[in-house]
């Protein structure tokens, strides 16, 4: 599919905080910071973590000893996303339940779409890849032989398309991480420092790692590409190694020697019946909770009315409680119409705890810190 100056964004159908559908436009509240600013910061709290435990994932878990090879998930969801304590909402996502309205292509049932686009600089580059993104999947000429190949290579084409879009600043970026579900596969698509994590019958699995800067396989591809991290961030000026947009700091297409990478990070999973949920949120949600915490509150919380829209509206709500400086954006997606069953927990005899694995996972931060 050739993408040039000409390239028209398409129309996505979305849902609002509501569940009603919406149509996605690209002039739809784009809202964007004064142009001076040259050094893009995501502020994270160090706030003490002082609520009670509800990590029920520190014991062990029994296994269902007899796996249902014949699962088949059943998808809805929930979203929340708001513009916390920030001036600008630059966040964006999109949620499509019926990908077969976008594509001719025989796919297998149920078949859903879930994205969490994270701006910077202006919300021109989450807009533009939110409308865009999954038309450009299913319209890949691997679709659906190959999908990691054509989400690949959706994500370049969206990116450089986004570049040659002269209405809209290019110089305005985003994270994106996307999960596109058919029948029992789930694939996690993730360029930026938003995250996936799926709840296990309680135990948070993470399907995304965070692009930062200073991890040590990022700060190895910057620094052997030219690259050189400040204070954490890419060149002084980014806090992700990976983004889409920002073409200031990228120069031209076709500049594989540029630090700053649009090429997403793919896992893949086949869903059981101990699957139960999946969480996509932006870096605002993670800085001041762990996944363990999430998926642990997010299962209670079905347990009590079994609804995912309030599911997400409650992890906003936690992390505007713990001091949250971002904007805020989550999606809840389970996998079942049933709420998660009771855990059996299998007590560990002679051996107790006095620690909680929340607060450990808090002084492991403090270590990380002062190291």
């Amino acid at each position: 599919m050739a993408l040039g100056t000409n390239f028209k964004p398409q129309i996505a159908t979305l849902l609002d905080q509501n569940g009603e559908r919406i149509i996605g436009d690209l002039n739809h509240n784009i809202r964007k910071p004064p142009k001076d600013h040259s050094i893009i910061r995501h502020c994270s709290s160090n706030v003490w973590l002082a609520k009670s435990e509800l990590d029920i994932g520190i014991e062990d878990l029994k296994a269902n000893p007899e796996e249902k090879s014949k699962f088949s998930p059943t998808l809805r969801f929930g979203s929340c996303s708001e513009k916390g304590p920030k001036q600008f909402m630059e966040d964006e996502f999109i949620c499509v339940d019926i990908i077969h309205e976008y594509s001719s292509a025989a796919m297998p049932s149920p078949a859903g779409f879930y994205g969490v686009f994270d701006g910077h600089g202006g919300i021109d580059a989450a807009s533009f890849t939110k409308i865009n993104i999954l038309k450009l999947i299913v319209e890949d000429s691997h679709f659906p032989s190959n999908i990691k190949k054509a989400i690949k290579s959706a994500f370049v084409k969206v990116d450089h398309a986004f570049a040659d879009t002269t209405s809209l600043d290019s110089s305005s970026g985003t994270t994106a991480i996307v999960a596109l579900i058919l029948e029992r596969d789930l694939i996690v698509a993730n360029v930026g420092d938003s995250r996936a994590v799926m709840g296990k019958r309680g135990k948070a699995i993470e399907l995304s790692k965070d692009h930062k800067p200073n991890s040590t396989s990022e700060r190895l591809r910057i620094e052997k590409l030219g690259g050189v991290i400040y204070d954490g961030y890419l060149n002084g000026q980014l806090s992700v190694a990976r983004a889409l947009g920002d073409w200031h700091i990228k120069g031209y297409k076709g500049n594989s020697m540029c630090p700053l990478s649009s090429e997403p990070e793919l896992e893949e999973v086949v869903l059981t019946e101990e699957d139960e949920f999946l969480i996509m949120g932006c870096d605002g949600l993670w800085d001041v909770m762990s996944s363990q915490y999430a998926v642990t509150m997010v299962r209670k919380e079905l347990m009590k009315h079994n609804d995912p829209m309030e599911c997400a509206r409650a992890l906003v709500s936690e992390a505007l409680q713990r001091n949250a400086c971002d904007n805020l954006t989550v999606l809840v997606i389970c996998f079942s119409m049933d709420p998660p069953p009771k855990i059996e927990i299998i007590s560990r005899l002679h051996k107790r705890r006095s620690i909680s694995a929340e607060a450990i996972d808090v002084l492991k931060g403090l270590i990380n810190a002062t190291s």
